[in-house]
């Protein structure tokens, strides 16, 4: 369809034409419209438009004017040709406006089309245009709007060229002439705080005012923050890493590759009942549960107060004992599995003090693999899965009654505290559980596909290829470790209040050695070992006198550091503002002294009441205080002769000139506080010294004044 050539502006007001001195017009709006009367411009209702804005008005098209003008604008147009956006944009723009645009731009081109078929029927343009906009319920200017739109574009591309282009393009035009505000507003609202953006945005409306920045309203701000920053850089921002990984899915890994006792993982679950133990004690007992991966078998568990290293080399023992050496563990990040019984030497365990002398711990020397979860991701751990079913299934079961205590602190149940379950028969109630959990049927895992677990686990665990331990293997995962060394002279060992003793022992007296032990039997004995990894033998325990309990690392992919790394640098660059240099503009825009409202309640100040700094009148002292007084005054005088080639007490040489009968007890009482002072500080004084000032706090006369100059101190400090 051509049509023909317009003028680059088609609508005028009578301002901009009598602004742009169009030949054949007046020279001024009111006389443009008085010419628009006279010539009958206002007849032709579908040349003329209402101007949009503030102060309204008509826009007259292009066509209405006289010859002469219209020979200017066009002449206008041919030399400077109006130049349409290239394709490839107009599409990329077309594929990212919603469905609804689309099917607006459709119904524009169908209504182009159908005018072109009309006028190709014989139709004019005029009843052509009529007959469409009967039929699609617009305007005849809407037509030609359209027409406009498509001025020299090739037909294959006026479906992108008619899309409206509405959306974004108010909101980009506005943000542009207020950049200063919108970074201001970034740095405020993309913070870890997590501030709402009403309180950002009043913030940054305030610096603004201040330095004379444009500012955009509260709701085109926020949506054109929301444009211009990609989600995942906002929660990032205002949610750290926790956050930025919620964004991601999480790695979807495949068990079916796996055969049973191939993989294990391990965790601990702190079950939500009260349980009485067999000292009286009543806690929430832990549960340490080791699971086969590709089954999702429950292998073994152990129960204790709290998380410990005991209770996993148990589990483990009871584990390998019945079903085989595992080839990989999968462990939770604490310090209860990453212990040196049973992981130290390994290169990826970076939990407590590691020792050049340390052993190897259960686990690297039956060359077991282990591997770490990250923290606080539950997901790393199938068996978190069978957590969530314990917290129904064993919490909640009606033997529990009454000692169930909700799964949150805000999820109380109504009768929270009333009782709590003996051990042996919370033992006795997860026993039947742990059997019932293996046994169900209709599991919908990728391996189980219906089955229970067990099923699935034994037709794997048939054909499996798993190692069974020896009796020295036994030993390692039944035993702790400790390195020790034997005594130096008869060789024997103290482990744990303990000690330990066999002949051959002597032969080794004063070497280090790693003693083994069964945690749950102290008493039993002690396998010891070189440091090297030989085995020596055996010893007795030959007292028995106790039990002392011996009660993370993290894995990280390299995909969510780079993640990371990636958010953290977008994040910067949306903060051009630090936080130093946003407080400092606040301080400046805060309302001076002078501006600042009175303060409307007064306090009352009263006067402190100070005792005088005088020293006390002296007390009259009874028959028996005058002989104490007399005595100390003897003793004093003997201790404070000079010796032969003994140095006199320096806090005696301060009062020389004076005699020691005319100290009276105010001076004795200042020479003593100088001695305290002396020894406060870590000096050395002499035994004469120390004699006397002990001598003389036993005095009434030194507890009278102690007494008098504490009380004052009290009075002073408040």
């Amino acid at each position: 369809m051509s049509d023909p050539i317009t003028p680059e502006q088609e609508w005028w007001t009578a301002a901009e034409m009598a602004k742009a001195a169009l030949p054949g017009l007046p020279g001024t709006p009111q006389g443009i419209k008085q010419f628009a009367e006279r010539e009958g411009w206002h007849q032709h209702t579908d040349l003329l438009r209402r101007r949009v804005g503030r102060g309204g008005g008509t826009l007259y098209h292009w066509t209405l004017l006289p010859m002469v003008t219209r020979k200017k604008l066009l002449g206008d147009q041919v030399s400077k040709p109006q130049l349409k956006s290239g394709r490839s944009e107009i599409w990329a723009q077309f594929d990212q406006l919603p469905q609804k645009d689309k099917d607006e731009a459709e119904r524009r081109l169908k209504a182009l089309r159908d005018i072109q078929a009309l006028r190709e029927a014989g139709a004019t343009q005029e009843v052509a245009v009529h007959a469409v906009c009967d039929q699609i319920d617009v305007s005849p200017r809407t037509i030609y709007n359209w027409v406009e739109l498509v001025q020299g574009v090739d037909d294959v591309d006026h479906l992108a060229y008619l899309a409206p282009r509405r959306r974004g393009r108010r909101t980009a035009q506005r943000a542009a002439k207020a950049p200063e505000f919108l970074d201001r507003l970034k740095s405020l609202y993309l913070r870890l705080e997590g501030p709402s953006f009403s309180e950002c945005f009043r913030s940054a409306c305030a610096d603004a005012e201040l330095h004379g920045w444009e500012t955009l309203i509260e709701r085109t701000a926020l949506r054109h923050i929301q444009k211009t920053v990609q989600r995942t850089t906002i929660v990032f921002a205002r949610e750290g890493l926790a956050g930025l990984m919620r964004c991601y899915p999480p790695q979807i890994r495949d068990k079916s590759m796996l055969r049973a006792m191939e993989a294990v993982n391990a965790d601990c679950h702190k079950i939500d009942v009260f349980v009485r133990w067999e000292d009286g004690r009543v806690t929430r007992p832990q549960i340490v549960a080791f699971q086969d991966i590709f089954s999702g078998k429950i292998l073994s568990w152990r129960v204790d107060h709290d998380p410990n290293k005991v209770m996993v080399m148990s589990a483990y023992g009871e584990m390998v004992e019945e079903w085989g050496i595992p080839e990989h563990c999968l462990f939770d990040n604490g310090r209860e599995f990453a212990n040196k019984w049973m992981t130290a030497g390994a290169p990826t365990r970076f939990r407590f003090k590691i020792r050049d002398d340390d052993p190897l711990g259960v686990l690297p020397m039956m060359g077991v693999k282990m591997h770490w979860a990250r923290p606080a991701h539950g997901q790393a751990k199938p068996v978190e899965r069978a957590f969530r079913d314990w917290a129904s299934s064993i919490a909640k079961d009606p033997r529990f009654h009454g000692a169930y205590v909700g799964n949150r602190p805000d999820a109380k149940p109504e009768n929270y505290g009333n009782r709590a379950v003996p051990i042996e028969d919370f033992l006795r109630v997860l026993a039947e559980r742990v059997i019932e959990h293996n046994a169900r049927t209709g599991r919908k895992s990728e391996t189980a596909k219906g089955r229970s677990f067990d099923e699935t686990f034994a037709e794997s665990y048939a054909n499996a290829p798993v190692k069974k331990a020896t009796e020295e293997q036994r030993r390692l995962w039944l035993m702790g470790q400790e390195v020790r060394s034997l005594h130096r002279e008869n060789g024997q060992l103290k482990l744990f209040d303990n000690v330990y003793h066999c002949d051959w022992m002597s032969q080794e007296a004063g070497r280090r050695v790693v003693a083994r032990f069964n945690p749950d039997d102290f008493f039993h004995g002690v396998y010891l070992y070189a440091v090297e990894g030989e085995y020596l033998g055996f010893a007795e325990c030959r007292q028995k006198t106790g039990f002392f309990d011996q009660g993370e690392a993290q894995r990280d992919a390299k995909r969510r550091r780079q993640i990371q790394k990636h958010e953290r640098k977008l994040r910067d660059l949306h903060t051009p503002h630090s936080i130093q240099e946003i407080a400092a503009d606040m301080d400046e825009r805060a309302p001076s002294a002078s501006e600042t409202l009175e303060a409307k309640v007064v306090h009352p100040v009263f006067p402190k009441i100070t005792r005088p700094l005088t020293a006390p009148e002296p007390k009259q002292l009874s028959p028996e205080q005058e002989r104490e007084r007399a005595a100390f005054l003897a003793t004093f005088e003997d201790n404070n002769r000079d010796r032969a080639g003994e140095k006199r007490a320096p806090a005696l040489v301060e009062t020389e000139a004076k005699t020691e009968r005319e100290k009276t007890s105010q001076d004795l009482f200042e020479d003593a506080l100088k001695l305290e002072a002396r020894i406060e500080r870590g000096e050395q004084i002499s035994e004469r010294e120390i004699r006397w000032l002990v001598s003389f706090q036993d005095t009434p006369d030194y507890r009278a004044l102690k007494d008098f100059k504490e009380s004052f101190e009290s009075e002073a400090s408040k």
